[in-house]
């Protein structure tokens, strides 16, 4: 790769840097968001901003945030609306037992350890790989891989931060892309049944109906994400030369006696969590972890809601049990000690969360999301482009949408009413239909801070490096967001027009009614 073509690469990335740093901190920068929905939810309530939902037929209405109801939530809410942020609860939990984990020399020793055996030219494309599979886990990736990615990296002389970027790609970057179904592919088939029904009441639930797109566009990423890594975005980055935080030392010479003491006792106490977790799902006659009233991949949303339980106790057990063993914990109160340290490394991120939960509930509260998608979709059925042109339109509006409504679910609600039967009736399946979305929705997660988890990567890579702002994330994660938006175009855009079917009895394309 030629020097100027590097130069010029790099110069274009370093202007987004430079504009997003010069942004007000954080928390700032959802005041102002929250200032300008209340504005914008002030004039569309004056001015009658309204949409039909087309699943209910009941009108869809922007509320004025200045209403007296709107202003009496925000006000008598305020601590349930900050406590009820979704990853906020999954981060402290999982938080007070990794915090021991850390602390303990734990994390170093092992993932030090098991570092030595990998190649180093392979790092990228096994996390980013470990990310793609960790969909079903729900939150837990991001407050447990994203976090040991770094310090792997740093254990190999690379930068920590690009272990994070390669896993925050893996995690959320490439979220429609999957290798085994599970709960979200239930949650979002069955909004598209839904949608379905309303031309064919008849219509079917096929938790099944994106498995092979799903694990064709994870498998087609892994090569992209790969390349970008490594040619773009770590060039960027300084060879890692810095201290690393405190409790994340890498570990580069050979493991002490006492260290290999402590991980033998840390891997008794992980085999024990896991044989408790085991247990509570797949003991006949008591499994609470496993739900006899669903069927299929349904039955087991109880041991995957779970995971975050499970991290805890896992870290918990093996932080304490190897730091007993290595002479790292003394006491119970060391373990007290520890766990406080860990609270206190997430004060600037709750500072954040504190806003963030109130923007998201507040343009919740306007109305203006669904209206926005409602109107959105119906802008596309009037467009009447060809199939693979109107799915990649799809795919872009789902995008656009991502940058400024977090819930995926909450979006294909309103939108898979709309778009669903129109396709339909077009000659494209809904899990078809279903599965563009997805691609869209997954384009632009890791540069938007509007998504839940945006500022908790930021936290985690100003761990590492003092001073790394939003610009610095999001033109670390930019490449990486055109390169899976690019392939995700290319991907749905062929699939159609080959008509490959979508998943298990799940074809591409749908016969239109009337037609012979």
């Amino acid at each position: 790769m030629k020097s100027g073509e590097i130069a010029g690469r790099r110069s274009w990335l370093d202007r987004i840097e430079r504009l997003g740093n010069t942004l007000p901190d954080p928390a700032f920068i959802f005041l102002a968001l929250i200032a300008a929905v209340m504005l914008v939810s002030l004039i569309g309530a004056q001015a009658g901003w309204s949409a039909i939902n087309p699943s209910s037929g009941a009108p869809v209405v922007v509320e004025s945030l200045f209403s007296a109801a709107n202003l009496r939530k925000l006000l008598v809410e305020m601590p349930q609306t900050f406590a009820s942020f979704p990853p906020l609860g999954f981060l402290l939990v999982v938080m007070l037992g990794a915090a021991v984990a850390e602390r303990a020399g734990l994390f170093a020793a092992l993932i030090g350890r098991a570092a030595r055996n990998l190649p180093v030219r392979y790092l990228t494309p096994a996390t980013y790989f470990i990310g793609l599979m960790s969909h079903h886990a729900g939150d837990a990736p991001y407050v447990v891989l994203i976090p040991l990615a770094a310090i792997v990296y740093a254990e190999v002389g690379r930068h920590p931060l690009m272990g994070i970027a390669a896993a925050y790609a893996g995690i959320s970057g490439a979220f429609a892309g999957n290798l085994l179904p599970g709960q979200f592919d239930v949650l979002m088939l069955g909004i598209t049944q839904a949608a379905a029904q309303l031309l064919e009441p008849g219509y079917p639930l096929n938790p099944f109906g994106n498995w092979w797109f799903t694990a064709a566009l994870g498998l087609i990423l892994l090569p992209v994400v790969w390349f970008v890594g490594d040619r773009i975005v770590e060039p960027r980055l300084a060879r890692w030369q810095a201290t690393p935080p405190d409790g994340l030392e890498p570990n580069a010479g050979t493991l002490a006696d006492a260290q290999r003491r402590g991980l033998r006792h840390a891997g008794i106490a992980a085999l024990a969590v896991v044989a408790l977790f085991a247990a509570l799902t797949l003991l006949p006659g008591f499994h609470p972890l496993l739900d006899d009233d669903a069927t299929g991949g349904a039955r087991l949303a109880p041991f995957y809601a779970a995971l975050i339980a499970a991290f805890f106790l896992l870290f918990l057990a093996t932080g304490w049990a190897y730091g007993a063993a290595a002479g790292t914990i003394k006491s119970h109160r060391d373990v007290v000690t520890m766990m406080a340290g860990g609270m206190r490394d997430l004060a600037p991120y709750l500072v954040i969360v504190f806003f963030a939960a109130h923007f998201v509930a507040m343009f919740g509260w306007s109305k203006l999301g669904p209206v926005m998608a409602i109107e959105g979709a119906e802008t596309l059925r009037e467009l009447a482009l060809p199939l693979p042109l109107m799915l990649i339109m799809l795919l872009l509006l789902s995008s656009v949408f991502d940058l400024l409504i977090g819930s995926a679910s909450a979006k294909w609600s309103v939108m898979a009413p709309i778009a669903v039967p129109l396709l339909m009736l077009l000659g494209v399946s809904p899990e078809m239909t279903t599965a563009a979305y997805r691609m869209g929705d997954s384009i632009f997660n890791i540069v938007t801070p509007v998504a839940s988890n945006f500022m908790l990567v930021l936290i985690m890579c100003q761990r590492w490096v003092k001073g790394f702002g939003v610009g610095s994330l999001i033109a670390m994660m930019l490449p990486f967001s055109i390169a899976i938006g690019l392939t995700g175009m290319l991907l749905v855009g062929g699939w159609v027009s080959l008509e490959l079917s979508v998943g298990p009895g799940a074809p591409a394309a749908h016969p239109i009614p009337g037609a012979q």
